[in-house]
């Protein structure tokens, strides 16, 4: 037989390569394990058998020793030298079967002799043991990458269910329209500003701000150009404010403010709450269904220090409302320090 020899059609079978340089002896082979539960391929030679193991991947390899141009004991050590053909069995099958013979065998790879003329129970107890080997071992490979399939799909549904509820507590702390805390957030920073201020013996500052002259663009202009006016007045917010610092709207245009660490008891609090007052008083340029309008508000701001103007979240929250409304009262468009209680 001069041509590589298999199966018409693929079975799903454990494949054995037979190589032998003579054909009665493939033939007898083939006849040996045609009941094996094997899907059998031949070779005539080694280089065959080489480019067998490139388009197959076998259980087993029954290889003859004695071969023209190159013998069984090349081969195999070619085909150990290759990562795809490395690990499969090798059974030497050669009638010279001294312990010279046998230990070049193994020294090149082989796990196996028999000897001719083949002994059909010994071939077939040996086949069958090295295809139950495989069968078990692709059973083992398929749970293992069946439970690999599982544990990335659990992976992705962990991590889609943690972007899910990281998604909801966004939203459910997040003021809609403007993406800034809302009140309930800010309740929680504010809680935990308190809490570091006591452990650490540190100042810090909470500013209540209502928009002035927001009314009137609401009733000029409808809502929606007064929603593109809130949204423009916290982007100017968050841009003056540090990493460290909250904004969040408590909601129509009221706003608040927490200034982290003023340990020099309120001036520097008082100079930032200037500067806001200052930069939301400058013009703003919305889009409308006619075009583009300027627009021009003001803040009246309150400010309240923790501790010295209250010492729970109730009294300083109160002392900062308090002084957004005198800063009305004064006027409007300024920033007003809470008194002493």
């Amino acid at each position: 037989m001069t041509e590589l020899e298999c199966q018409a059609e693929p079975t799903g079978l454990p494949k054995i390569l037979i190589v032998d340089d003579h054909a009665a002896n493939r033939l007898a082979l083939r006849r040996l394990l045609a009941r094996s539960g094997a899907e059998l391929i031949e070779a005539d030679s080694g280089n065959q058998a080489l480019a067998a193991c490139l388009d197959h991947h076998f259980a087993l390899i029954l290889l003859d020793v004695n071969m023209p141009e190159m013998d069984g004991f090349e081969v195999a050590e070619l085909l150990g030298d290759d990562d795809g053909s490395k690990d499969t069995p090798i059974i030497f099958i050669s009638a010279a079967y001294d312990d010279m013979h046998r230990l070049r065998g193994y020294g090149s790879g082989a796990v196996d002799y028999i000897a001719k003329p083949v002994n059909e129970a010994i071939l077939k107890s040996k086949v069958g043991v090295f295809l139950e080997l495989y069968r078990r071992k692709s059973e083992l490979q398929g749970a293992l990458e069946q439970l690999s399939a599982h544990m990335r799909a659990l992976e992705q549904e962990i991590a889609l269910r943690r972007e899910t509820e990281k998604l909801a507590w966004h939203r459910a702390s997040h003021d809609v329209l403007t993406d800034l805390p809302n009140r309930m957030l800010f309740m929680d920073r504010l809680d935990s500003a308190i809490e570091r201020s006591r452990r650490h013996q540190r100042k810090f500052g909470l500013a209540y701000i209502d928009i002035d002259g927001f009314k009137p663009v609401n009733d000029t202009w409808g809502h929606p150009v007064g929603d593109e006016l809130l949204k423009a007045i916290a982007d100017r917010l968050r841009a003056l404010l540090r990493t460290e610092d909250t904004v969040a709207r408590l909601g129509g245009d009221e706003f608040a403010v927490i200034l982290e660490s003023l340990d020099d008891g309120g001036p520097a609090g008082f100079r930032v709450c200037e500067v806001i007052g200052r930069d939301l008083r400058r013009p703003y340029v919305v889009a409308t269904a006619n075009g583009p309008v300027t627009l021009e508000i003001g803040a009246s701001i309150g400010l309240a220090m923790f501790p010295p103007h209250g010492e729970s979240r109730e009294q300083l929250i109160r002392a900062a409302d308090e002084a957004m409304y005198a800063a009305k009262r004064a006027g409007r468009n300024r920033c007003v320090v809470a008194a002493f209680g």
